[in-house]
């Protein structure tokens, strides 16, 4: 027999003491369990939300405050063998208390905790505490103990397992957290439990194979029957007395191959394993996923097929993770799969995502690429963390070793970089920084426990520890030098094989940021909009970026308007140019799809859930067919599995729309190939640039180069017909453009928060129409095509 049952109810909080910060009195307050610190005295009204203003910059007391959970509880002797009380998350260093004996220490957030407890159990009445020291002063005292450690920021986030990013990141707060983050509960069991259950599931030709590896604690030493199950297949396995683990190996008759989205289904098949009363089910996928190395390549292959990779970089989407509901986590999956992504990269940053998580990309179709959690600094090995990571490793590769959707493990987020690149090593004269978890550690408990999908050391990394680790030529890169100190055509002078990171800021959307920040007025400088901006001189290279493409602003709906425009123009430019140089190219990574509060950053979703510009202007360049200009080229990239032919038309137009040379081409792009045009110099060659623009077309698909940035071009005025109807429960707003328009865009939010709009940054030659759809809340439909909701670089003032 075994019975869950959760202790969810009756906690209440306590600051116990500080360490040197001073905070209110606190006792006895009501906590929700699963949740932390922060979210219990939000919800009690003792401190104002962390997200609003600058409010953070008052709560740095929190994380140098230990803290007290207690909780009551009624039990019953039901004659079970064992009562274990599971934590399935403690945010950090916990001391956990059962009627006054203390059950278990912990000091890894990323971990799961099980405490025999039957023995201090008592009929009717019993505590539950569980105290929490510091995380500063934990962090600072292995920082003393061991010798510090670089890192890109200040804080001490290496010497703690915990989430690196709750210490603050160029787009976080700095919100240092504690409590009983994950389900708690207690766990009855007679005879037997299933401790583990690993499946390893490949392809052997055309069968499918899963080999389920199973751990069982034991209360008595008795024989016990296994029972494993897959689409119709069972197979039965006695395990001897005293044995704990055991292998069951199944094979499936051809089983429907689970793709990647964008080239194929995603069939999922229950595997069950059965151990008396108990089960344990799961949702597999069968597939091969492996990497190829050959002349430097950096190329996952899935089912025997390379696979463009194109996606996001994925941080944690809430500063506070018992806030993260399955739903969040779809429709987030939802925006990264609309935009056209096909994979998601969990930073090493953050941590290992929930169960929903990887189950919701497991049925979409979205590749995971994992990070182990470290990030952007020197970690130490010595003193409890060898121990701990090694501790870590095992349970989450464990855990997630059954999902299709995980394609590749991976050691690091840029600390192989940081210890060869940037001026590391005289600090560290000699100490540990995490190279020994890295290469050998990490690549151990993976060879044992998954060998199924490949390890790579770090991000970025060449394949070796003597070379540079951020070639272009080998591995993945990071470009970082666009957005800190270069202008977002740089991305041209790059030729790599896999860019794992990439990206370039932008407000979030009007809506989001009002709603976050009370300046009044908004303005580019404004003290709410400066604190919501992390970045080093953020608003600054907000502004230089703008560069010769865009005009200077004036005032705030400008800079919030160009700003977004930038952002998304300049990553769209090196997707597009990354994704023309495949099959050389095999991957780009947008940092980052989302963000965990409200601020300005490099993410296409902003803190609020909304949409930004640089969401559409993806959704173009990661669709599966892709015509760009590349120098004095056209490409067709075809991500599809059938050839795309037709006639390339090429026309040169005065932007008043009157032809002025034309070409059409015949051309063949291959199935996931790629097709290069040569621009004809009819075409190529405008004698007049500030007036003409040049359009490239195939079956519908066009890309347009204008011969000179905006500020130089002699625009005319944007002379638009517009139109707005009611459609069902919401608006259709139709534009033809009597001159050329660029960047169209329509930002309903500012009239209503619920507001949205279907596209974004639409450019039209003179006589085209365009359509929009805004759908949610319930806007002016008079105000929807007025200055500042309607906008294009071109308008009328």
């Amino acid at each position: 027999m075994s019975l869950h049952r959760p202790l969810h109810d009756g906690w209440t909080v306590t600051a116990v003491s500080s360490t040197g910060r001073l905070g209110p009195v606190i006792a006895g307050v009501p906590a929700i369990v699963p949740g932390c610190v922060h979210t219990d005295l939000l919800h009690a009204g003792i401190i104002d939300d962390p997200y609003l203003d600058d409010n953070e910059t008052r709560l740095n007391w929190i994380g140098h405050t230990a803290w007290a959970y207690e909780t009551t509880f009624t039990w019953s002797d039901t004659g079970d063998d064992r009562a274990d009380l599971v934590c399935e998350g403690l945010d950090t260093v916990a001391t956990v208390v059962l009627n006054g004996v203390e059950l278990g220490a912990t000091a890894n957030m990323h971990r799961s905790y099980r405490f025999p407890a039957r023995h201090l159990l008592r009929e009717g009445r019993n505590t539950l505490k569980v105290l929490f020291d510091p995380p500063y002063e934990y962090a600072e005292k292995w920082q003393a103990a061991l010798g510090d450690r670089p890192g890109a920021y200040t804080e001490p986030y290496q010497f703690i397992r915990k989430m690196a990013c709750n210490f603050g990141w160029d787009w976080g707060p700095t919100v240092v957290t504690s409590g009983i983050w994950a389900p708690i509960g207690l766990h009855a069991w007679s005879a037997a439990r299933l401790a583990e259950v690993r499946p390893l599931v490949t392809l052997d030709g055309a069968d499918g194979v899963v080999e389920v590896h199973i751990t069982v604690d034991r209360a008595v030493e008795e024989p016990l029957t296994l029972t494993v199950s897959v689409d119709e297949i069972t197979e039965e396995l006695l395990l001897a007395a005293g044995e704990r683990q055991a292998v069951v190996r199944l094979t499936v008759p051809d089983p429907e191959k689970w793709w990647p989205r964008g080239h194929g289904a995603q069939p999922l098949y229950d595997l069950t394993v059965r151990l008396g009363e108990e089960i344990w089910t799961r949702r597999i996928g069968f597939r091969s996923v492996r990497l190829d190395r050959s002349d430097d390549a950096f190329t996952l292959v899935v089912n025997g097929k390379p696979v463009f990779v194109k996606g996001f970089n994925w941080i944690p989407d809430d500063c506070f993770p018992s806030r993260l509901t399955r739903e969040r986590v779809a429709e987030r999956f939802s925006q990264a799969a609309g935009a056209g992504a096909n994979a998601l990269r969990v930073w090493g940053g953050g941590r290992y995502e929930s169960d929903d998580f990887y189950d919701l990309a497991d049925e979409m179709g979205l590749l995971i690429w994992q990070d182990f959690p470290f990030a952007c600094a020197a970690y130490p090995e010595e003193g409890p963390f060898g121990r701990e990571v090694e501790a870590e490793a095992r349970e989450h590769v464990s855990r997630l070793a059954r999902h299709p959707s995980l394609a590749i493990w991976c050691g690091n987020n840029e600390n192989i970089e940081g210890h060869t690149d940037w001026d590391w090593q005289d600090g560290l004269a000699g100490r540990t920084w995490g190279g020994g978890f890295y290469y050998d550690l990490l690549p151990r408990v993976i060879a044992e426990l998954d060998p199924t999908r490949p390890y790579w050391p770090g991000s970025p990394y060449s394949g070796a520890p003597d070379l540079s680790p951020n070639d272009p030529a080998k591995g993945t890169m990071h470009i970082w030098t666009v957005w800190n100190t270069h202008d977002y055509t740089h991305y041209a002078d790059y030729t790599p094989r896999f860019v794992a990171e990439f990206g370039f800021q932008g407000p979030p959307t009007y809506a989001t940021l009002r709603a976050a920040v009370s300046d009044d007025p908004l303005t580019p400088d404004s003290p709410g909009v400066r604190h919501h901006q992390k970045a080093v001189d953020g608003g600054a290279k907000l502004l230089r970026g703008l560069g010769d493409h865009l005009p200077a602003p004036s005032g705030f709906d400008d800079w919030h308007y160009f700003t977004q425009v930038n952002q998304a123009r300049a990553v769209a430019f090196g997707v597009e140019r990354f994704r023309a140089l495949a099959p050389y190219c095999m991957g780009t990574l947008v940092w980052q799809l989302n963000d965990c509060w409200p601020v300005t950053s490099w993410s296409a979703v902003d803190g609020g859930g909304r949409r930004k510009p640089l969401w559409y202007a993806l959704r173009r360049a990661f669709a599966d067919r892709l015509v760009t200009f590349q120098s004095r080229r056209v490409a067709m990239v075809n991500d599809t599995d059938e050839t795309w032919q037709g006639e390339l038309e090429l026309v040169r137009l005065t932007l008043e729309g009157e032809p002025l040379a034309k070409e059409r081409v015949a051309v063949a792009a291959p199935p996931r190939g790629t097709a290069w045009v040569h621009l004809p110099d009819a075409v190529a060659k405008a004698e007049r640039p500030g007036q003409q623009v040049l359009s490239a077309t195939l079956d519908g698909v066009r890309a347009l180069r204008f011969f000179a940035e905006d500020p130089a071009l002699d625009y005319p005025p944007a002379d638009l017909d517009t139109s707005v109807e009611a459609v069902g429960s919401g608006l259709r707003v139709s534009v033809t453009a009597r001159t050329v328009v660029r960047d169209l865009a329509f930002f309903p939010d500012r009239l209503d928060p619920l507001s949205r709009v279907d596209d974004q940054l639409l450019s039209l030659l003179p006589g085209e129409t365009a359509v929009f759809h805004i759908e949610g809340g319930a806007p002016d439909p008079e105000a929807l095509t007025r200055f500042p909701v309607m906008r294009c670089v071109n308008e009328r003032r």
